[in-house]
């Protein structure tokens, strides 16, 4: 056949992926909103690196995604530049109050989390983008802040957003400086009207203002100038009033004691590719843990998309998950015995549980990690299956330059999840709904505790180089998404746009890391573009298939950015929510 564009003969052309790849050679961002990805190119152009790309576009989705993230949530996240030995990971989650044990909340809501106020920990997203931004960018607060700024000013709902909101209107009137902003003219906003948030982009000229007056001191002292007005000034004697008026035990104490860790990631090989991910301060660990069990068996043999592989993947992620529930929790209070879990012996050994004829039809038990350390310790925690629902939420952005920094980060906590806070326009973190009130379990409520989070930004190296930075929202799902892509570009050979367009699995095999947890043994759902005859075998392997939509957003919503041979930048970003991927 004749080529209309070239004369020449050859095959039909053909579209086999919903979007291309974003190929650039100077800087690409991408984010799971596609203004926020503009936000964040707009600081290469004042001179900024791929952290100040990073931390812009992060602080424009606390606006843009209400719904998903807040600036007064989390934020972990994960960077590397040349001549670092690692990536540093910042562990943007806030504490549990420090005056509330698990007996007296029990004593108070029994084995319940209400919304709101008893969730709330320090908020930890401020200290974190400020942190990265004094630590690893170029650019000034006022910089990075002025798309938020205009964003506060006004920008286009989009269905989803508008969606939600019309769905939480009932709790959102209830909840009078919240109501003034998600319900104005006392109504939901549609998709296509203009949303304003006039307090949060006060806030956000406030720490403007504060910079400008420390600017003699220094950059990174102003931008610290401004971060220690949320924790220690006027903005946290205002925020230690709305917890307390809204019934939190958290105060200017906790406030003021808070600073995020700083610290390196935990690691490990994958075919011949550096893995790192956050600590278990999350449910970072979880990645390199089932891609240490994948690693024994030869995924391109089974097929991309074959029964037989993603009967192989969902095992593996369950006896990981076995040892997630078993044994993470925060390592400032909590004995994890990472050495051990990530030890390829002790894979080795765990990969033996899997049956590649039967599902397993919930969690296998938890291993023993302690003898890959040399050492002994307690059985981990074995959950017991738990009704009820949780939901997820979360938003993510990677960004990379032709420098080799590399920047990640997964901003998390509705801003509809609880009051906003009078003349600040931010919420307190709701993240305590990731500890537990079960006595025994390593995520369980202590004070001064850190939940264990599942936002979990990751990246992978090679050479001493960044290679790909990548992540997603999704809760429970996130590291299962994170799984497949790495598995698509790396077993299958995959461009990163393919790798997360292509159909995902993901089980519900383990407690949900939300409050109640809920779990339910055995279940598998799978994206309706999964064929038919590969459901079937799946369910005589013993999964309990759910089938979900085509395209859908459960399924959690990966972003990712990958350096080429030749140093081409390579973006990719979800068509399952409003992500985009662009750069130069």
């Amino acid at each position: 056949m004749l080529d209309l564009m070239t004369g020449a003969s050859g095959p039909v052309l053909s579209v086999t992926q919903g979007r291309p790849a974003f190929l650039g050679t100077k800087h690409v961002v991408s984010s799971t909103h596609y203004l926020a990805t503009m936000a964040g190119l707009r600081m290469f152009a004042l001179g900024g690196n791929a952290a100040d790309a990073g931390v812009a576009a992060g602080i424009a989705l606390n606006v843009l995604e209400r719904h998903l993230t807040d600036f007064g949530g989390v934020a972990p996240i994960m960077f590397f530049r040349p001549g670092m030995p690692r990536p540093e990971t910042i562990a943007g989650v806030g504490c549990w109050p420090r005056r509330l044990t698990l007996e007296r909340f029990l004593e108070r809501y029994g084995g319940d989390m209400p919304l709101g106020a008893p969730r709330y920990v320090t908020p930890a997203a401020p200290d974190a983008w400020l942190t990265a931004l004094a630590r690893y960018g170029r650019l000034s607060l006022r910089d990075v802040l002025a798309p938020a700024c205009e964003l506060c000013d006004g920008f286009p709902v989009y269905d989803r957003l508008a969606r939600t909101i019309a769905n939480l209107a009932p709790r959102l009137r209830e909840w009078p400086a919240s109501a003034r902003v998600f319900l104005p003219n006392g109504r939901p906003p549609q998709a296509g009207e203009v949303l304003v948030q006039p307090e949060l982009g006060g806030l956000f000229r406030r720490l403007i203002d504060v910079e400008h007056g420390a600017r003699q001191r220094g950059r990174e002292a102003a931008i610290g100038a401004a971060r220690d007005e949320i924790y220690r000034g006027e903005i946290a004697r205002e925020l230690a009033a709305h917890a307390e008026r809204t019934g939190s035990e958290l105060d200017a104490e906790d406030l003021a004691a808070y600073r995020v860790a700083v610290g390196p990631p935990v690691s490990s090989r994958y075919r011949d590719v550096e893995v790192h991910a956050c600590g278990p301060w999350s449910q970072g660990p979880l990645l390199p843990m089932v891609l240490n069990v994948l690693q024994g068996q030869h995924l391109r043999q089974l097929g991309q998309g074959s029964a037989a592989h993603l009967h192989y993947l969902i095992e593996a992620i369950k006896v990981a998950c076995a040892d997630r529930e078993a044994f993470f929790g925060d390592p400032d209070q909590v004995d994890v015995p990472m050495t051990g879990l990530l030890d390829p012996e002790y894979a080795d050994e765990r990969r033996r549980l899997i049956d590649p004829a039967r599902a397993c039809p919930g969690l296998p038990l938890p291993g023993n990690p302690w003898r890959y350390e040399g050492r002994s310790g307690p059985p981990g925690y074995v959950p017991a299956p738990a009704a009820g629902a949780a939901q997820a939420d979360t938003a993510f952005v990677c960004a990379m330059d032709a420098d080799g920094n590399a920047f990640c980060a997964t901003p998390s906590d509705p801003g509809l999840s609880a009051p906003l806070a009078d003349g600040l326009g931010m919420i307190i973190s709701t993240r305590g709904a990731q500890l537990w009130t079960t006595p025994g379990h390593p995520s369980a409520i202590a004070p001064g505790k850190r939940p264990r989070l599942t936002p979990n930004p990751a990246m992978l190296m090679q050479s001493g180089r960044a290679l790909m930075p990548f992540g997603c929202p999704g809760g429970d799902a996130q590291v299962q998404a994170m799984v497949q892509v790495v598995c698509n570009v790396l077993d299958f050979g995959m461009n990163v746009q393919a790798a997360i367009e292509a159909p995902r699995v993901v089980s519900a095999s383990f407690p949900s890391s939300f409050h109640p947890h809920p779990y339910e043994p055995g279940v598998l759902r799978v994206e309706g573009r999964i064929a038919p005859d590969v459901r079937d075998r799946l369910a005589a392997l013993g999964h309990a298939v759910e089938v979900l939509p085509d395209v859908a957003p459960s399924v959690a919503a990966v972003c990712a950015i990958r350096r080429r041979d030749g140093g081409v930048l390579e973006g990719g970003a979800d068509p399952r929510r409003e992500s985009s991927a662009a750069g130069w």
